[in-house]
């Protein structure tokens, strides 16, 4: 979508993005290798009763269905950040999950015309309509002339 398409209000939604058991132990072997993200068996024994998907995981397949519904082929091109983050309820392998944002405000800099700025509110959910992760994030857009 191009800086020009986002109206406050509006809601994209994108998915679903099926997390495979091997993408979630390949993930978290490599960047959160927590026992209840990477060993079976005594995950069964935890408190969830089973493995779980990292939570930073669940938040790069937010960004993913992010890039793929909205910001691909945009002028998008940098984040100053996200706020808010919540992981809500656990992510598990064959989990389906779909992304719902809501654009909260667009406008343009008041510094830097050529800045644009998008605010909006990402909610992930499973199959059942669980609520996994919520962020409120923010895309910087380059509306200099070509």
């Amino acid at each position: 979508m191009k800086f020009s398409q986002f109206k406050v209000g509006q809601v994209i939604e994108a998915g679903p993005y099926t997390l495979t058991p091997e993408a979630l132990l390949s993930f978290a072997k490599e960047y959160d290798p927590q026992w209840f993200h990477t060993d079976p068996e005594r995950a069964l024994e935890g408190r969830h009763r089973g493995l779980i998907a990292s939570g930073w995981q669940t938040c790069a397949i937010a960004m993913r269905l992010a890039v793929d519904s909205v910001l691909e082929g945009s002028e998008s091109f940098a984040s100053p950040g996200v706020t808010n983050v919540k992981w809500l309820h656990p992510v598990r392998a064959n989990d389906q999950l779909r992304l719902t944002s809501t654009i909260t405000e667009v406008r343009t800099s008041a510094s830097r015309p050529e800045l644009g700025i998008v605010h909006w509110h990402w909610r992930l959910t499973n199959q059942d309509a669980v609520t996994v992760l919520e962020v409120d994030a923010t895309s910087l857009f380059d509306l200099s002339p070509s």
